[in-house]
């Protein structure tokens, strides 16, 4: 069974940062590619960033380069999300998940940034 529980979203004012973790049990999570994901009501879940299973290949969606970075511990069965200078744009609910046929969803972190 998929479990993936998410923390460390907060509030922060514009320009913060805040570390994001994800730990995942019941898959053979150092084997799948990761994913980080963000959903404000009303708009469907998109992908934020997502980084391989051997942390080899890292991408990110066009608005968050060179602020957010993605990272993982294959001992741990942990994802991370390091986001720096925040933007109310980046409020949302936050969730981690594998990179590819994403299945169960956690309770999602949620980041609120005030401008």
């Amino acid at each position: 069974q998929v479990r993936l529980m998410e923390s460390g979203g907060g509030l922060v004012q514009a320009g913060g940062s805040l570390r994001l973790s994800c730990v995942a049990s019941g898959f053979t999570f150092y084997t799948r590619g990761m994913a980080w994901y963000r959903q404000v009501p009303g708009k469907e879940r998109e992908m934020v960033a997502s980084i391989s299973s051997a942390s080899g290949v890292i991408k990110y969606m066009d608005s968050v380069e060179g602020r957010f970075t993605i990272s993982r511990d294959n001992a741990k069965n942990m994802v991370f999300l390091q986001m720096n200078s925040l933007q109310f744009e980046d409020t949302a609910m936050y969730y981690c998940n594998t990179q590819y046929d994403p299945e169960s969803w956690g309770p999602g972190t949620q980041v609120t940034v005030s401008s």
